[in-house]
């Protein structure tokens, strides 16, 4: 709780710093027109415009594969506001421009109208009412965006059928922003500053990096939207430090939404691995001490002690072997050392009878993920018993190394093999085929009647 109201203080404080600053500079240039520096470089306003262009749909996609992810309704309407203004400023400013056209005034108003839409949905995203998840995810979002494509055809349209009466954007006409631009523009700064102060209140509620780094973006917006408010009219050919605010304002948002998709993938990637741990726990240890139980049982029940406590002991042993296992696997995040020493130790508990002589080879610079490392186990375990019980094997040979960069696994028996029909059957290949598959892993099995068996796992580059 401290933690977060510390982050919260140090984000506030950074926000009236930045607020100061921005507001500032706004302040002398009002104060000094001549410090209002523009420049006549259609190029670079057009490679200004594409980054705009690129930055937004960067911001998304990142947007749309979170609500792909997570589900979240805020993220939904994040991606529409941002696409909205993606595909504004593609079709409406960058496309008339190019090849050395002119921007006309229905495009001019139509991207001032599609700007004041993209706002409206992003400061909207951090609405109380849009809390919550929804199922539905890739249809709907399509849906959403199918809409949108709509709603920027009719704002094209709409100002194509007023353009009579509009006045011109391209400066020729007066030294002051028409009245409805002005309107416009103080419309799309309101809506910056109360995403500004929607993404902070949801920065202070739930301290999600993303409200942060969105509000910060909304601030750098804001004051792009001010500059241009009290800016001279200036055609399409010329740059001004709004132009630069509104760049910067768009690589921080990307930024923002760039961190939230990863936190988002580590997020669903330690889901997995509490549900992969409670899998080993369930599959493992809970079977060996089921069986402890069970034989514990038997004897309270007046089974034979001469027969019951040596199964006691063996079940008690495995139940140990596996949770050693489980600490050292389960803890390893790099390095093959523990693995390495848990599988060696658990061939040595199979072997000890005698009944089954196993070689384990092991190529030390083949690395394996610690999810590779648990489900290997696993499928090493499930073949070594195979070889004992079903095949009656005598010796197996267990190798773990790479060739020509790609990592492999062979577990090689000299038991009684079977038939090619017989090749997918049995539920313990197919528990085998599956944890390879988990792992991105291709398994397959080679056997000959009398010859023995061979299982191949091909493991992801």
């Amino acid at each position: 709780m401290h933690a977060e109201r510390d982050s919260y203080e140090a984000w506030l404080w950074g926000e009236v710093l930045l607020i100061g600053l921005l507001g500032a500079a706004l302040a002398l240039f009002l104060s000094y027109p001549s410090l209002r520096m523009t420049y006549l470089l259609p190029e670079l306003h057009t490679v200004l415009l594409t980054v705009v262009m690129l930055a937004g749909a960067l911001v998304t996609i990142l947007a749309g594969a979170r609500f792909s992810v997570e589900g979240r309704r805020s993220d939904l309407v994040l991606a529409g506001g941002f696409f909205v203004g993606a595909a504004a400023t593609l079709a409406f400013a960058i496309a008339p421009t190019l090849g050395g056209g002119t921007l006309g005034r229905t495009e001019a108003w139509a991207d001032n109208g599609a700007r004041l839409l993209s706002w409206v949905l992003i400061a909207a995203a951090p609405a109380p009412f849009l809390r919550g998840r929804v199922k539905l995810r890739g249809r709907l979002l399509g849906n959403v965006l199918v809409l949108l494509v709509i709603a920027l055809a009719c704002t094209w349209a709409l100002a194509r059928g007023f353009s009579g009466g509009l006045p011109s954007l391209d400066g020729s006409t007066d030294d002051k922003q028409p009245a409805l631009l002005v309107g416009l523009l103080a419309a799309t700064a309101l809506l910056n500053l109360l995403a500004v102060v929607g993404f902070g209140v949801r920065f202070r509620d739930f301290d999600d990096d993303l409200d942060r780094w969105l509000a910060l973006g909304a601030t750098l917006m804001l004051f792009a939207s001010l500059h241009s408010i009290f800016a001279t009219p200036l055609s399409s050919d010329y740059v001004s430090q709004g132009d630069f605010l509104r760049v910067i304002g768009f690589g921080v948002l990307l930024v923002g939404v760039w961190r939230a998709i990863r936190f988002s993938e580590f997020g669903r990637a330690v889901a997995e691995e509490r549900a992969r741990v409670a899998r080993e726990i369930h599959d493992g240890l809970a079977q060996y001490l089921f069986a402890v139980s069970t034989h514990a049982s038997m004897l309270e029940a007046g089974a034979d002690p001469a027969v019951a406590l040596p199964r006691l002991k063996e079940a008690a042993a495995a139940a140990q072997q596996e949770a050693k296992f489980a600490v050292l696997a389960l803890s390893s995040a790099s390095g093959n050392a523990p693995f390495d020493a848990a599988l060696r130790r658990y061939v040595e508990f199979l072997t000890a009878d005698g009944a089954l002589e196993v070689e384990l080879e092991i190529d030390r610079t083949t690395r394996l993920g610690p999810d590779e490392q648990i489900e290997l186990f696993r499928i090493v375990q499930e073949g070594l018993a195979n070889a004992r019980k079903h095949a009656g094997a005598r010796r197996v040979v267990v190798t773990i190394a790479q060739s020509y960069g790609e990592r492999y696994v062979t577990i090689a028996d000299d038991g009684v093999g079977f038939d090619g029909e017989s090749k997918g059957a049995g539920q313990g290949m197919k528990n085998m085929r599956e944890r390879a598959a988990s792992i991105g892993g291709a398994f397959s099995v080679s056997s000959t009647p009398g010859r023995g068996t061979a299982l191949h796992v091909m493991l992801r580059a």
